[in-house]
């Protein structure tokens, strides 16, 4: 299992004084499912990156429906990032929806990250901007794919989770009903 720490660890390249500080600021917990470790409204400056489990975040509109804007399984980095950067309240809600173990970035390690070598930063790098590509193409499919190629695109993106997640959180990610997502299944199957 990759983890932050983890990759701190394995790298003699880095300062220990620069991965004992990054190590210490970063807090790892076990959180259940249901628990809603950031809302909507409130300020936030943490990120979660997976390590075991399974991690949502979502919208919930003014007649109170859940939209579902990602999924984060394992390895995976969550966060509301413009309440995080610019200390603005967060948008979204993220929620466990598997027993999970996290680990907590604060805007604080964030910074300390700063302070690392060249090729680690590049690679965090590098999973950002995948992060950044899955976003750019759910905005896209959002806005021009059918209810089938969003599907698609899902099971695509995410091949791990469909059996892992209820249905109507897939439907409320794809934008369409449970109802509808059950006659797409029956129908392409």
């Amino acid at each position: 299992m990759i983890s932050l720490t983890n990759l701190l660890n394995s790298s003699n390249k880095l300062d220990d004084d620069v991965t004992n500080k990054i190590k210490a600021s970063l807090k790892q917990v076990v959180v259940k499912k249901g628990t809603v470790l950031q809302r909507s409204g409130k300020m936030s400056s943490n990120s979660y990156f997976v390590k075991k489990g399974l991690l949502k975040s979502y919208v919930i509109d003014e007649k109170g429906k859940e939209h579902i804007f990602t999924f984060a399984p394992e390895n995976w980095l969550i966060s509301d990032i413009e309440s995080q950067s610019y200390n603005s309240p967060a948008v979204l809600f993220i929620e466990a929806i598997e027993d999970s173990e996290i680990e907590i970035i604060s805007k604080h390690s964030l910074e300390l990250f700063k302070e690392l070598p060249q090729p680690v930063i590049y690679n965090e790098l590098q999973r950002l901007l995948k992060r950044c590509g899955t976003l750019q193409r759910r905005v896209l499919m959002l806005m021009s794919f059918s209810a089938k190629e969003r599907y698609n695109e899902f099971i695509k993106t995410y091949p791990d989770i469909v059996q892992r997640v209820p249905q109507r959180l897939i439907a409320s990610y794809l934008g369409i009903t449970p109802q509808a997502l059950s006659t797409l299944r029956k129908k392409y199957k």
